[in-house]
């Protein structure tokens, strides 16, 4: 089955993370979430991004990734990274129906979106600092756009986890929904603006957009081994495998 299927709603492809309770993000999972871009990239108007009741997305699957060796983690890690930036320069409108909780490489996904509807009481974060890990560099990039240099820097530095209701205050959630309506309220916003000319939305986007896609493809190589060498050092191995404890 796979780790991510597609619902067509009049032209709006509402794409879901399908992979057990916690939709933790592993090898397969992004393998299909690319080639589900794909598709809603050629058939779809618009996208919702949404994942389960309890959980949109709890991470990285810790208990996956953290056996594999270096050059199979370093694939793993950049495709993981060209299917955010994938998402994150869509030509259409997309929105991240947050009706469970989305945190660390939960977020990151999130962070790809136009724009985050999210239930209050659900929990947003990236916790990447207390596994010895930094965020990785293009979701840090695109937090910084969305909730500004400050907001980002509290939420790197500390990387706690934060309810929705909070994260709305500083412009990371742009919605509250009851979590039985926030999938509808965000198909509603993407098919508003999926009504604009789609040549008119995808050349403003592109002006969105084309700074962190510049700067990640100058930079992406090193930053990413650097996320890769931290992964991999002594002190941290512990850590993401008493995190892993938790999947």
């Amino acid at each position: 089955m796979p780790k991510v299927v597609i619902e067509e709603q009049e032209g709006i492809g509402l794409l879901r993370l399908n992979n057990g309770v916690t939709n933790a993000i592993s090898p397969e999972l992004v393998n299909d979430l690319e080639a589900a871009l794909q598709i809603v990239e050629r058939e779809c108007r618009g996208m919702v991004f949404a994942g389960g009741g309890k959980f949109f997305s709890m991470g990285l699957d810790l208990p996956t990734l953290i056996p594999l060796k270096r050059d199979a983690f370093s694939d793993f890690f950049d495709r993981f990274n060209r299917a955010l930036l994938h998402l994150f320069t869509l030509p259409i409108p997309t929105c991240c129906a947050i009706a469970g909780h989305a945190v660390a490489g939960g977020t990151v996904l999130a962070l790809g979106c136009d724009y985050r509807f999210a239930a209050p009481e659900k929990k947003l974060g990236l916790n990447e600092i207390h596994l010895g890990v930094p965020v990785p560099y293009l979701a840090d990039m695109l937090l910084r756009q969305i909730a500004g240099d400050r907001a980002a820097t509290e939420m790197t530095y500390g990387g706690n986890f934060t309810a929705a209701s909070d994260a709305a205050r500083f412009g990371l959630v742009d919605a509250l929904f009851p979590a039985e309506t926030v999938e509808a309220g965000a198909v509603e916003k993407v098919s508003g603006l999926a009504s604009h000319s789609p040549a008119a939305f995808r050349e403003t986007k592109k002006n969105r957009v084309e700074t962190i896609r510049g700067l990640y493809a100058q930079h992406h190589q090193a930053k990413n081994e650097a996320f890769v060498d931290c992964w991999f050092s002594d002190p941290v191995r512990p850590l993401l495998e008493a995190a892993a404890r938790k999947f």
